[in-house]
């Protein structure tokens, strides 16, 4: 074999680590954590964490941020989150023991983040109600927003001129582990969960990547989108 090949062991045996997962499942809602957070979340001692936050860190999967004496972590890239999304639907269809287990039971499969945008059977509700309205254009290829989503996405509160500046791909799929399909992501999918938020649609629940729908929430994406979330 020639030439330059990328680490793909080295990155495989940092995430293949139990307390190392652990860690970077906690982040995938793309909130930034403490060491002492992570900890808990890994399950080991936080001498231990320490040392397995060091090696993420050394190797580009996480990026720290601090502010005063704290210290937060988060993941480096969407890209990261990507990856753990594609583990995570490469073994929903393998044996039982390698089958994922989450926190959060059903209320996690209704309705969470990944990464920074919307999953489960809410994120995939939102994906189908747009490609349904000729909104979106969405394959295992790749993404497209339409005109008529443009506009609607206007709208909803979205300014598309600002989110299309950054780096990031703008529109594009992403294959739902539990639910087996394609929702939203990218910085359109980005922006609709943020937005969500800010309207008090969704909120968080403590200690894990689900979510919980408010009133005003449900009368929302029913109306918008036309969709009756099953959370």
């Amino acid at each position: 074999m020639t030439g330059l090949q990328p680490p793909v062991s080295e990155i495989a045996a940092l995430v293949g680590n139990p307390a190392r997962a652990n860690v970077l499942i906690a982040l995938l809602d793309g909130r930034a954590l403490t060491a002492g957070e992570l900890a808990f979340a890994a399950g080991v001692s936080p001498q231990t964490t320490s040392g397995h936050l060091a090696k993420l860190s050394a190797a580009g999967l996480l990026s720290l941020t601090k502010q005063g004496r704290h210290a937060y972590y988060r993941l480096a890239t969407p890209q990261v989150g990507r990856m753990l999304e594609g583990i995570m639907a490469v073994a929903v269809d393998a044996p039982s023991r390698y089958q994922p287990h989450w926190r959060g039971g059903d209320a996690l499969r209704s309705a969470r983040t990944c990464y920074d945008h919307l999953a489960g059977r809410l994120g995939v509700a939102v994906a189908d109600a747009l490609a349904a309205r000729d909104h979106l254009v969405l394959t295992e290829d790749g993404g497209i927003l339409t005109r008529s989503g443009e506009q609607f996405l206007a709208d909803f509160g979205i300014d598309l001129a600002r989110i299309n500046r950054g780096r990031r791909t703008f529109c594009r799929p992403c294959l739902d582990w539990s639910e087996r399909r394609l929702h939203l992501a990218g910085a359109v999918g980005a922006a609709i969960a943020q937005r969500c938020f800010e309207l008090g649609w969704i909120a968080r629940i403590r200690d894990t990547r689900a979510l919980t729908v408010s009133a005003t929430g449900k009368a929302g994406f029913a109306d918008r989108f036309g969709i009756a979330p099953m959370v």
